[in-house]
């Protein structure tokens, strides 16, 4: 676990997942470290009211810096005298989110672990957020038994891995990613965004999806190289503009489908599980729903023997990986089941495009 107590600020590094379920459809906590070293004009649409965007299915590097630091854990500091828990004392539980000390606002492990090294055991005013609330707390470090003040808490303050694009808008420059957002990994909660960028990646390998133990693509992204810049991490997607056109050139758009035109029977996905290459898979839409959270609206079965053959269905890495039919763009892959990596959830297009606050593009005439 990539954690820092309270010392130098450093990329949590994961593959950016997609969600993994049981077959029940509950969530489960499955720990998913990944090695990681660290055109176009917009068309028109023939139907009034259809949305023209760029289906893409590439491997990216994603790194997110969040708004506020992260509580995800609290643990003793053991002083000369036994152990003191200065950060459970003060009334910080995990998943409450520092944005202030001493009404200094605060956005990495260093400015804070700077404020506690200042103060040398005097008392220091928190605020943090905690759902909807805003708290004021005050807590005061304790000096561990090497003379180090500290406060009892395990912080984040970043993430970075990989995820898949699933479209590019070319009327407003955005792009729209991962079909869910990005969560902590031990505190399930979303991460506030401060910051963030896209960055190229190669998918270097892949493990092999089996019944009980998830697959996921293995890559590398260069952390100096921005694509473009996110703006929103969602529940339905990771969002921002693209600065580059790499990664869409040559690339035709097509209709967003509304869910009325969403079908049970055959569709297809493009993903990138080697390389830098993306491929068409074919996969078959078993149910369409509107229940739920909205990233499970479509229900799905890989029926592509080289996608089944190269990593056993749908593994973690592939989350974002567009699904289109008829020609259109009907939604990304979300989820994977853990007992059957062959089937897996998705969320519809149409989804993604509200949670981006997109219109619908009207017909020119």
């Amino acid at each position: 676990m990539a954690l820092l107590w309270l010392g130098a600020a450093a990329m949590f590094l994961a593959v950016i997942l997609l969600a993994v379920l049981s077959w029940d459809g509950q969530e489960e906590t499955v720990p998913a470290m990944a090695p990681l070293s660290a055109h176009t004009a917009a068309a028109e649409s023939a139907e009034a009211g259809t949305r023209m965007v760029i289906p893409v299915g590439k491997a990216v590097g994603i790194k997110l810096f969040s708004d506020g630091v992260l509580v995800v854990g609290l643990s003793p500091v053991e002083t000369d005298e036994g152990s003191r828990y200065p950060g459970r004392d003060s009334g910080l539980k995990t998943g409450d989110l520092i944005t202030h000390i001493d009404g200094e606002e605060v956005d990495t492990i260093e400015e804070i672990q700077k404020a506690v090294a200042q103060r040398q055991g005097d008392s220091l005013a928190i605020q943090a957020v905690r759902g909807q609330q805003q708290l004021q707390l005050t807590v005061s470090p304790v000096e561990n038994s090497q003379g180090v003040y500290q406060l009892g808490v395990w912080l984040r303050d970043s993430m970075a891995g990989i995820g898949t694009m699933t479209f590019y808008d070319p009327d407003s420059q955005m792009f729209a990613a991962l079909g869910h957002g990005i969560n902590d990994v031990d505190t399930a909660m979303l991460m506030p965004l401060e910051s963030g960028s896209i960055m190229p990646a190669t998918v270097a390998d892949v493990k092999k999806g089996t019944s009980g133990q998830p697959g996921e693509l293995h890559g590398e992204f260069d952390l100096t190289t921005d694509l473009g810049t996110l703006y929103a991490n969602t529940s339905r997607g990771i969002f921002g503009h693209l600065a580059q056109q790499t990664l869409v050139q040559n690339l035709q758009p097509v209709p967003v489908a509304r869910q009325d035109e969403v079908k049970v029977g055959e569709a297809e996905i493009r993903s990138n599980i080697r390389g830098d290459q993306v491929e068409t898979f074919s996969i078959r839409i078993t149910r369409v729903s509107d229940t739920g959270d909205g990233t499970r609206s479509l229900m799905l079965e890989v029926t592509d023997p080289r996608l089944l053959e190269s990593t056993g269905g749908i593994v973690q890495g592939m989350s974002g990986s567009p699904i289109l039919q008829n020609g259109k763009l009907v939604g990304a892959v979300t989820h994977v089941l853990v007992n059957d990596p062959t089937r897996g959830y998705g969320i519809l297009a149409q989804d993604m495009l509200d949670q981006a606050g997109l219109a619908p593009q009207a017909k020119v005439s």
